[in-house]
């Protein structure tokens, strides 16, 4: 079943914020590190309001061709070359190497991160998340680094990531 484009015209029913949508402080910082403090660029309630909009209709907009790409292939589970054929045939194809090189990151972060540090870990209760839990905790201890350590990592990763997209 194809899911139509959303018609970005039609207002949503009001909520308040969704778990997917973005919060206004993670906005607001990363808007903060983009308009730097010597720019002396304000940047209004009001502004931060309407790009957390348009963040949520993009990543519906991407969500939904995603989800018809990983249909029409018969999966059940949206994997990281459905979001890039969807920035591809969507017209957003300059984004795919940032999204290919976070897709990266990601996965050598989760090489070393137990799951009891990410916030995916709430959900996972079935045997098979157990043993990798355990199989993580491994390699958390094979990666000779503490959690202090990968956490300095994990930060220096994201700013890395940030000064990329400046």
């Amino acid at each position: 079943m194809a899911a139509a484009t959303p018609n970005l015209c039609v207002p949503l029913p009001h909520r308040s914020r969704p778990l997917a949508d973005p919060s206004p402080a993670t906005v607001q910082k990363i808007v903060g590190e983009i308009l730097s403090g010597s720019s002396g660029i304000a940047f209004s309630k009001e502004a931060r309001d309407v790009l957390i909009e348009c963040c949520v209709e993009f990543i519906t907009l991407i969500s939904s061709e995603a989800n018809e790409i990983s249909e029409k292939e018969a999966k059940k589970t949206i994997a990281c070359d459905h979001i890039i054929k969807a920035l591809d045939q969507l017209g957003f194809s300059e984004y795919v190497p940032a999204v290919l090189e976070a897709a990266a990151e990601h996965k050598e972060v989760q090489k070393v991160c137990t799951p009891l540090n990410t916030p995916i870990s709430m959900f996972s209760t079935t045997n098979s998340d157990n043993q990798g839990r355990e199989k993580k905790a491994n390699k958390l201890e094979q990666s000779g680094m503490t959690l202090e350590e990968l956490e300095r990592l994990q930060q220096e990763q994201f700013a890395a990531a940030a000064a990329r997209h400046n």
